[in-house]
């Protein structure tokens, strides 16, 4: 299949009514939404330029003035046959990018890089970010795409949007979007600073017992002077 062809099928994705998250409907009307499409999540073949886009996404989202900006990371060449299965392809992956991230930069500073933290926030090029699961077999009928993907939402658009007092009326939109198409609100849902936000990242329910595979191979102490993608 031709990536163009899985991008646009990505994009009508996004742009269905059905699809809750404003924030990404957003950033593609916006023209802030780049896609790219790797081959099978559990290789690690495509690491290093899927980091190469996510830096070049970095560069390009300081310098906009504008608010929503995403990465897509498509894999069309994994079958998902459970939410289990792309729970441990999605850990594996963020693992892989983030040891290879950390040869370079140190963590965002202004997030923890425990995920048991409350302040936790995945980082990738001295960036933080809040990192979404997408596949056809998510519990969540929001999550359902054709494909295995993983998306990437800079974690201080969230931070700038709650000083525009922005935030809780566009969270307030997501829910209600939800509620409307999955029939209920995602048991996994907190703000940021109430829990880890790793329990919304795949979509998946998780026991009361399940602790986060991740851990960060960076530099954990703070810094003033960190090094930028």
């Amino acid at each position: 299949m031709k990536e163009k062809e899985i991008i646009n099928q990505f994009t009508s994705f996004i742009e269905s009514k059905t699809f809750p998250c404003v924030a990404a409907k957003a950033a593609f009307t916006k023209k802030q939404l780049k896609v790219i499409v790797a081959e099978h999540m559990a290789c690690p073949k495509d690491d290093r330029s899927i980091l190469e886009a996510i830096y070049n996404f970095i560069k390009d989202y300081r310098q906009s003035e504008k608010l929503f900006h995403s990465i897509a990371v498509i894999f069309p060449y994994t079958e998902i046959e459970n939410e289990i299965m792309y729970d441990q392809l999605f850990w594996k992956r963020l693992q892989a990018l983030a040891d290879l991230d950390a040869e370079k930069f140190e963590y965002d500073y202004r997030v923890d890089s425990e995920p048991d933290s409350e302040n936790f926030s995945f980082s990738l090029g001295n960036e933080a970010f809040f990192v979404i699961g997408l596949h056809p077999k998510s519990s969540r009928k929001a999550r359902q795409f054709k494909y295995p993907a993983i998306v990437f939402n800079p974690h201080a658009q969230f931070e700038q949007l709650r000083e525009n007092k922005q935030y809780v009326k566009m969270k307030n939109i997501v829910r209600k979007k939800d509620i409307a198409y999955s029939g209920d609100i995602n048991p996994m849902l907190e703000d940021f600073g109430e829990s880890s936000e790793v329990y919304q990242y795949t979509g998946r329910q998780y026991s009361e017992s399940w602790k986060c595979p991740f851990h960060s191979n960076h530099n954990q102490t703070h810094h003033e002077h960190n090094q930028s993608a």
